[in-house]
């Protein structure tokens, strides 16, 4: 798939006039509901994002919740899911890239795993088609957990016995329900549930006082502007990919999702990240290279876009975008005691 680059236009004061609400005024006042317009560009965010290959049942929840803080799938002991994507913290480590089983430190940032099941692909070359394929990526590189086979993840699971009767109630009926396979599809379950919601939510479903003016001008600078090109749907992101650097030339030796597909057409595309919870997720980019969102939001319109954003511009976007900070759901990804 390509993304195709359409300008959108949209008319100046496009979400204030069809919110009911003017410019100016206290910034902190409510900002109005939304209009059928606005809500069906982004849509509402689903409460599980489900999968009709990996069906989510609580057994399968429970262990996958467990396999996710699992330090000994990995060839130091010490490495799980939750090292590089801490739940705590918004699905992220804060580090521009992720160290390994051996303390190495790999190419790619690691992104948010919230929300993430409802992108297009996994990974920011998209290699990967859902959640379930990419818990099996990081487990088996070289890099990150450094385990070196499938059948070394399964023989280190069966020789911890408190997981038997786990994948037993969350597999029922499999004669060998402890494989690689369904390792992965008990974290693609657990995965699946971490969805998050706040103030943005709120005021999509027309609760007018979630959203004050600033934030609301964020969002109708960030429509004018283009943005919305990219960044769309209920995850405002991460259902398409687009060159980095498509009117602008940018410097990355990272050939991006060519790494993937080997086509040359693919050569400096990556998937659009999503916006949720942006503002708790830097450092931004494929490389993590950029620290800040006052930064991210003036490249991103001048490379992509053209444009030169002016300081107001840039304030009331990334008033706009904190504001799409969620919730974290924290007894759902409360830190289990490991089987022994």
């Amino acid at each position: 798939m390509k993304a195709r680059y359409v300008l959108m236009a949209v008319p100046l004061l496009f979400v204030f006039a069809l919110a009911g609400c003017g410019g100016g005024g206290d910034d902190t006042s409510a900002a109005g509901p939304p209009t059928a317009q606005i809500k069906g560009m982004f849509g509402t965010m689903p409460k599980v994002m489900a999968s009709d290959s990996n069906p989510i049942t609580e057994e399968k929840v429970t262990l996958g919740r467990i396999l996710y803080y699992e330090d000994r799938m990995s060839d130091s002991g010490d490495i799980s899911c939750n090292s590089c994507h801490l739940l705590d913290e918004y699905g992220v480590d804060g580090n521009d890239t992720s160290p390994g089983h051996d303390g190495t430190f790999g190419v790619r940032n690691s992104p948010t795993v919230y929300n993430a099941a409802l992108h297009i692909a996994q990974f920011w070359d998209g290699r990967e088609p859902d959640v379930e394929a990419q818990a099996k990526g990081p487990i088996l590189n070289p890099v990150e957990h450094g385990m070196a086979t499938a059948e070394d993840v399964e023989a280190v699971i069966k020789g911890i016995p408190g997981y038997a009767p786990l994948f037993a109630a969350a597999f029922p009926g499999e004669d060998d329900p402890i494989t690689f396979d369904n390792i992965a599809k008990a974290i693609g379950a657990f995965e699946r549930k971490l969805v998050t919601r706040g103030k943005w939510d709120r005021w999509l479903v027309g609760d007018g006082s979630a959203l004050n003016r600033q934030e609301l001008r964020g969002l109708e600078t960030f429509i004018e502007i283009g943005c919305t090109t990219c960044h769309m749907g209920p995850n405002l992101g991460g259902n398409l990919y687009q060159k980095l650097g498509l009117l602008e030339a940018y410097e990355t030796a990272d050939l991006g999702r060519y790494d993937a597909t080997k086509n040359d057409v693919d050569k400096y595309f990556f998937k659009v990240p999503a916006l949720r919870n942006i503002a708790e997720t830097g450092p931004y980019m494929h490389d993590g290279s950029i620290e800040t969102l006052a930064e991210i939001v003036t490249i991103m319109a001048k490379h992509q876009l053209g444009k030169t954003v002016t300081p107001e511009q840039s304030a009331d976007m990334i008033a706009f975008m904190t504001a799409l900070t969620g919730k974290l759901p924290t007894e759902y990804i409360a830190e289990p005691v490991l089987p022994q």
